[in-house]
């Protein structure tokens, strides 16, 4: 199983909208992508709750039963289209994968 961690650091504003009105909007758009894209066992994303230096806004946790399902899901269009905001709204972008 490959485990796949990103977490984001979000612009004040960005896109036309506020930190917080980007932050759900990637919730709503990353959790909505389990519905269209085979590959994904699991997802999850988290709003950062409590602030400071060192915290991200936004984390997605997902899960891929193969290395090759994890890659056809980052090419998948739907992802593509979501990168593309993220990168809009992204001030930092930390991320890990690995196996268990």
């Amino acid at each position: 199983m490959i485990k796949h961690i990103v977490m984001w650091r979000l612009k004040d504003y960005a896109d036309g909208e506020s930190k917080d009105e980007n932050a759900k909007k990637l919730k709503n758009h990353l959790e909505s992508l389990k519905d269209k894209i085979k590959e994904i066992k699991r997802i999850e994303v988290g709003i950062n709750i409590k602030g400071g230096d060192a915290c991200s806004d936004v984390v997605l946790y997902s899960e891929f039963d193969s290395i090759d399902d994890l890659e056809a899901y980052q090419k998948h269009p739907d992802h593509v289209k979501i990168a593309e905001f993220v990168n809009k709204i992204r001030l930092e972008r930390r991320v890990v994968n690995y196996e268990v």
